[in-house]
């Protein structure tokens, strides 16, 4: 099998020779050249013709923006995005994604062997992926937009309320799958929306904001005593754990906090949906997207055990069939759609 073929575009030497370093420790994986901005970037893509392109985001002469959407013009390859941590960087993280890109790694600051090891798997591992999806993304980038899906009447009234809450999990491609279910689901939904994401602190509030600007919900970041409100979308803070808990018996409101301090995921979904499983036994509905690990699983299990029901993303559309394959395989998931649908879905079962 031929080795998945990687175009490096950073203006940092440092950078550029520790992710073609780390990249290059996986046999499947050679780096293919290194770009010093984003105009050699789009020079050596268009002549190497790589599988995945690493983009850093702020570089002269051309940033990683820019230098994506031209190659999305001229020759459209799967790109990784390599983002600094900071509310700039997560904001021009999400305009790339806008643009083409297909997903990101943050650059953490590494304070020890194990942050070293964590960023190379999750550099690894997104390369892998996105390369296996390489005709997926581009496809996205190059198919003419069709008519939305059917999106069902929206049911109004406690009478004719079925789900209280919904509780959305997703990690690897995660992004893109959320947008793709929440800009799709229509204003005055009888309902409450908690979205957790795998994603380090600065980005879940830029993402928060950005799918506040298109979604037809109004969306916003969870934040630590707010009430729940119906017709609402919250994004679970990076860093954090949020938990939906009941005040009373029709009193519902959000704990964020760091606990427990040892856990692998923060936020960690299996935490949140386990807690709206407790908070609404029988009303809420678990929805796993794609994602690498298995994240969810635990969640989505107590929502069944519960009486609520779920949904899981097919594997044709995951970027990472890992957690939604976890709950399909353990049994777990009613409904089983591809993720233009899932909105639909959603709207069917509340």
């Amino acid at each position: 099998m031929s080795k998945i073929r990687v175009l490096v575009v950073d203006d940092s030497a440092f950078m550029r020779r520790v992710l073609k370093q780390m990249l290059e420790t996986d046999p499947g994986i050679e780096v293919a050249g290194t770009a010093r901005d984003g105009a050699e970037g789009v020079s050596m893509a268009l002549d190497l013709k790589p599988d995945v392109v690493t983009m850093d985001v702020e570089m002269p002469k051309m940033n990683g923006l820019e230098a994506t959407e031209a190659l999305m013009e001229r020759m459209p390859v799967p790109i990784l995005m390599v983002s600094s941590i900071t509310k700039e960087g997560a904001k021009a993280t999400f305009d790339a994604m806008d643009k083409g890109a297909a997903d990101y790694i943050s650059k953490n600051l590494v304070t020890s062997a194990l942050d070293l090891m964590k960023i190379q798997d999750e550099l690894i591992t997104k390369v892998k992926a996105i390369a296996r999806r390489k005709h997926h993304f581009v496809s996205l980038r190059t198919a003419k937009p069709g008519p939305p899906p059917p999106v069902p009447a929206v049911k109004k009234g406690l009478a004719s309320l079925k789900i209280g809450f919904v509780s959305i999990g997703a990690s690897t491609g995660g992004p893109r799958a959320v947008q793709a279910v929440l800009a799709n689901l229509p204003a005055g939904l009888d309902t409450s929306i908690l979205v957790s994401v795998h994603m380090p602190r600065m980005f879940t509030g830029a993402f928060a904001e950005r799918m506040n600007e298109i979604c037809k919900l109004p969306v916003k970041e969870a934040e630590n005593g707010e009430s729940v409100g119906f017709g609402k979308v919250f994004i679970s803070p990076g860093g954090l754990q949020t938990r939906v808990k009941r005040k009373g018996l029709t009193e519902f409101f959000f704990q964020v906090d760091n606990e427990p301090r040892d856990a692998m995921y923060r936020p960690s979904i299996d935490i949140s949906m386990s807690s709206v499983a407790e908070s609404y036994p029988g009303r809420s509905l678990g929805v796993i997207l794609t994602g690498m690990g298995s994240d969810g699983r635990e969640g989505m299990r107590l929502i069944k055990e519960k009486g609520g029901k779920t949904i899981a993303q097919d594997e044709h559309t995951c970027t990472v069939y890992g957690m939604p394959k976890s709950v399909i395989e353990a049994g777990l998931a009613d409904k089983v759609v591809p993720i233009e649908l899932i909105a639909a879905e959603i709207i069917n079962m509340i």
